[in-house]
């Protein structure tokens, strides 16, 4: 990519088009070889490692730091097809409590995905359970201040101007069954890479494995996204467009200078034409991204910040810095 990358926040132009090269990956974790999560039913709080090197995160604040971004997933799923958000009981803990503002309830009309949204919504909210009550009572933090709108200037319109789908300056994710796919898609790509950088970093073997399951389980959710988008963009083929312009004018202009990320449009033509549901490598693997990037991504600002995007007071916890791109 080009030394373009900008800081979105209260910018007046979007992002510009970039084309970029699909074999370049680096960062990549192996999802697959870890044990699946245990059930957070009657099971006490973990004693997570919390010794770090200046080079790496401790693990509990790098579950917090999942539980962050767990916080902003399950809200939108929750609102969307409950028109309510999660329990307030899970929403408290360390640092700063905050609400999820701007979010409504969407009118699914197809009713696949009516359904998969009803599904992820339900193992979202289980998933952000399992994280504090892994964390424990005294270690969970808070969710922060959230920015789910669809006014202009809120989060997702500004990602939706920064990739070029929202020429208007403003993007209703809960207009339509098909903006509410593209609005997921903004983030549970994001949210996978996450995890399995993540992966990477974590030393206790017990929540390795927990935090693998829960890669596990994003991975599905974001495969439906991607092949509904894939499957609706036969009749609609601007829905595929739109999402490689969120994959290559949003995430990949923002997270640093090395291609992460890729759309959904199919390559080859013909008897060779083939899907890209799965956003793997040449070696089959998925990407990481380090935790800066991902708040590059969410705060929507390619430069080191401390809030913006979705996040519009920041992060509760340790890990709340974007990196400077």
């Amino acid at each position: 990519m080009t030394e373009h990358q900008q800081l979105i926040e209260g910018s007046e132009s979007a992002l510009q088009p970039e084309t970029t090269l699909r074999n370049e990956r680096r960062e990549f974790f192996r999802a697959a070889l870890g044990a699946a999560a245990a059930t957070a039913a009657g099971a006490g709080a973990l004693s997570i490692a919390t010794s770090a090197s200046a080079a790496t995160i401790a693990d509990n604040d790098m579950g917090n730091f999942l539980l962050q971004l767990d916080y902003l997933a399950a809200q939108y799923y929750s609102f969307a097809v409950t028109g309510a958000g999660l329990p307030a009981a899970l929403l408290t803990g360390v640092g700063t409590a905050g609400a999820a503002t701007g979010a409504r309830q969407v009118t699914f009309t197809d009713p696949l995905v009516a359904q998969f949204a009803s599904e992820i919504r339900q193992d979202l909210a289980a998933q952000v359970a399992f994280l504090r009550a892994t964390l424990g009572t005294d270690g969970a933090t808070a969710q922060p201040a959230i920015d789910l709108g669809f006014a202009a200037g809120s989060g997702f319109s500004k990602a939706a101007v920064a990739a070029g789908i929202a020429a208007a300056g403003a993007f209703d994710p809960y207009a339509s069954d098909e903006n509410f796919l593209l609005g997921a898609y903004i983030f549970e790509d994001v949210i996978v890479t996450a995890f399995a950088g993540a992966a990477a970093s974590i030393s206790d073997k017990a929540f390795l494995g927990k935090v693998l399951g829960l890669i596990s389980a994003h991975s599905h959710h974001t495969a439906v996204i991607r092949s509904l988008l894939y499957a609706k963009g036969v009749a609609t083929p601007a829905l595929r467009t739109n999402a490689d312009k969120i994959s290559d004018n949003l995430r990949d202009a923002l997270d640093g200078g090395t291609d992460l990320d890729q759309g959904i449009s199919p390559t080859g033509t013909g008897a060779t034409i083939q899907s890209n549901v799965v956003p793997a490598g040449a070696d089959g693997l998925i990407a990481g991204r380090s935790t800066g990037q991902v708040l590059n991504i969410l705060y929507l600002n390619s430069a080191a910040v401390t809030s913006g995007g979705f996040y519009t007071a920041g992060l509760n916890g340790a890990v709340k810095t974007s990196s400077a791109n």
